[in-house]
């Protein structure tokens, strides 16, 4: 909690910005197309955030610039299905999201 509320101080002061939290929350609370958008997919979305990450999925993404989203499978692999770029892209669009996050998991 206090690392969200850091970050809305930041983001609103100008100092700190997100490309995932673009998508996944307005400047007050989560948006509601998120909440929607992860009821119609049906995935197990867990948001990290940068001092919540596990140290083995650190370890894994060792070199990988965040954010990202990132697939992990029962067997441990980690694939980036969406990196920093591709986020930064979405300019906030819950919707291009869905979109990149479909394909990505297509080809995968």
């Amino acid at each position: 909690m206090l690392g969200e509320l850091r970050y809305v101080v930041g983001h609103l002061a100008g100092r700190a910005h997100c490309a995932l939290c673009d998508i996944t929350h307005s400047p007050v609370r989560r948006k509601r197309a998120w909440d929607a958008m992860v009821a119609r997919t049906g995935l197990a979305v867990q948001l990290l955030h940068r001092d919540e990450v596990p140290a083995d999925l650190v370890a894994a993404l060792a070199g990988t610039r965040l954010p990202l989203v990132a697939a992990v499978p029962d067997d441990g692999r980690v694939t980036v299905l969406l990196d920093a770029a591709a986020l930064e892209e979405m300019d906030g669009s819950v919707e291009a999201f869905e979109i990149a996050l479909v394909g990505a998991l297509a080809g995968s």
